[in-house]
């Protein structure tokens, strides 16, 4: 791509992905507990008053506490541990490609796939990049959502044409950094940079790849452009939802109650403690005698003006409407889950619960969880025949794939070994594999269970006969 095209093109773009961008920030901030509440210590949860030598606001509200409630960031973790603490089990009909997938995503997939969830919650979709490397093996990454700007089609099928990747690089010969700007087509990627984002000094980055003989494979020198060969912008798009709405959105405001009422409540409190004293008709000279004396003799001079005279000493104290405050606390944590769709984990009073009281105290999450694996199957299967094309299988783009989901949650194992146990003799194998509650991984139990059956054939002969083939041994010598 020309230069002059880029440019065009990254200044078509920049009002979309700075919009991104700030819904983004916003919720990584509240996700690190740096909530709004917060903005005057620039993101910092503070307990003090006013600044000494700075004029408080009023003389009866000096103290000015500001601790942001980590709502968000426990909604968040808690969607991710239950949907994606262990990673889904794929299968495409084949044990030996299964393994080859299995072992090209790693061990740590599903650490991977949890990152996923936690970047969708927070930005709205999630993305995800794969390459061939040098020594032609598959790699895949994370890509944070503020570097990536797709460009989709504008019929009905919303095909991924294009896609801008920004981010900032340090550069070591100058220890000034620079932006980089890439544009992804399903043949080629193209490199340029610049100072800033207004894209006036940009230019090719012409030492970004490497150029290499196709018959000695000897590198000959760089290049702006890359054919990466892939046959589709190798970029995979996480959505949380069909909006492609950061969650945080939907209960912010909620949050924002909670932080104001909680702070204002600490507020009082600190205030409180200032008791004014209210002299009338003190008979001293100021106030620093009027504390020596109170120190001093535990009393305090009055001038009396006689009959009908109000001299004396009140005090002054701010009144707490207390049950008022926690009465909208308890309200505001309420909606707050239940916008959130969460579980309030200081909301779990049942003992020894059933099967079905615990998928009731899931079943806010569980929605919310259906609704992400949903989105996120799609994802992962596109990453899977992205390998099984790498892997030159036919059949890779048509291959059916099953993925089995496994939530991470209380459960009552003992309820569900015996429904399991009952159904034993008219399910399959592969059902009671899977249901098993002390079982992981389902593939590696059937392969154990024969495993298991080979060798108690090995040491007794004849399933029929468990005597270990004494009898036959009998035979043969009379």
């Amino acid at each position: 791509m020309e230069v002059a095209k880029m440019k065009k093109l990254l200044e078509s773009t920049q009002g979309t992905r700075n919009k991104f961008n700030e819904k983004y920030r916003k919720s990584k901030n509240y996700y690190r507990n740096e909530n709004d509440i917060t903005i005057k210590n620039h993101g910092e949860s503070k307990t003090k008053e006013d600044d000494e030598g700075k004029k408080a606001k009023s003389l009866l509200r000096s103290a000015d506490n500001r601790v942001s409630s980590n709502f968000h960031q426990l909604l968040v973790d808690q969607e991710a541990g239950y949907l994606a603490t262990k990673p889904p089990t794929i299968d495409v009909d084949d044990d030996k490609l299964n393994q080859q997938i299995k072992n090209t995503l790693g061990d740590n997939f599903g650490l991977r796939l949890n990152e996923l969830v936690v970047d969708a919650a927070n930005s709205g979709v999630a993305w995800l990049h794969y390459w061939i490397d040098i020594d032609g093996q598959f790699r895949y990454a994370i890509v944070p959502p503020d570097q990536v700007t797709p460009i989709y089609s504008s019929d009905l099928n919303r095909k991924l044409i294009a896609l801008r990747r920004s981010y900032k690089e340090l550069n070591e010969d100058t220890a000034k950094y620079h932006w980089v700007h890439e544009y992804w087509d399903k043949d080629t990627v193209t490199a340029f940079k610049s100072k800033d984002e207004q894209f006036t000094d940009l230019q090719p980055l012409d030492d970004r790849f490497a150029i290499y003989d196709a018959t000695t494979g000897v590198e000959t020198g760089t290049s702006s452009v890359n054919h990466h060969n892939l046959g589709r912008i190798p970029f995979i798009a996480f959505p949380k939802n069909k909006e492609k709405q950061p969650d945080l959105y939907h209960y912010k405001g909620l949050i924002d109650v909670y932080d104001k009422i909680y702070n204002g409540y600490v507020n009082d409190l600190d205030d409180i403690q200032q008791v004014f004293l209210i002299l009338k008709n003190y008979g001293g000279q100021d106030i620093d005698e009027f504390r020596k004396d109170l120190l001093k003799y535990k009393a305090i001079k009055i001038a009396n003006l006689g009959s009908g005279d109000s001299s004396g000493v009140d005090q002054m104290a701010i009144d707490i409407p207390t049950e008022a405050r926690n009465s909208m606390l308890e309200t505001t944590k309420t909606n707050i889950f239940v916008h959130a769709q969460g579980i309030d984990p200081t909301d779990f009073k049942t003992n020894n619960a059933t099967g079905t009281a615990i998928k009731m105290l899931y079943s806010h999450l569980e929605l919310k969880a259906a609704k992400t694996e949903a989105y996120f199957r799609d994802a992962l299967t596109e990453l899977v025949r992205a390998i099984m094309n790498w892997l030159n299988v036919s059949d890779a783009d048509s291959r059916p794939i099953e993925q089995t989901w496994t939530r991470t949650a209380i459960q009552n194992d003992v309820e569900k070994a015996q429904v399991v146990a009952q159904l034993a003799n008219w399910t399959s194998k592969e059902a009671i594999a899977k249901a098993n509650p002390i079982v992981e991984d389902w593939q590696q139990e059937l392969k154990d269970e024969q495993e298991d059956l080979k060798n108690r054939n090995d040491e007794y002969g004849n399933p029929d006969n468990l005597n270990g083939g004494d009898d036959n041994d009998e035979e043969k010598e009379s």
